[in-house]
């Protein structure tokens, strides 16, 4: 079974001040670090319209740099 986590907030979002950016080879989904120490996913449609995926949170630093785990 899968569980997802939501995450609320109220009228403004939480600050995202993109440090470090990064594409699937797919060239489907965008990550993007920032400042505040999230990581998060973005969905690139066909026509390279952006929508929020996830955001990550838990680091306390910023995120400088994002690489692609191999097998």
């Amino acid at each position: 079974m899968k569980v997802q986590a939501v995450a609320v907030w109220g009228k403004i979002a939480p600050s995202h001040s993109i440090t470090a950016i990064m594409i699937t080879d797919d060239q489907q989904t965008i990550i993007t670090g920032s400042q505040e120490g999230q990581i998060c996913l973005w969905n690139l449609s066909s026509e390279l319209k952006i929508s929020s995926k996830e955001i990550l949170f838990g680091h306390t630093a910023s995120v400088t740099c994002l690489a692609k785990a191999r097998e």
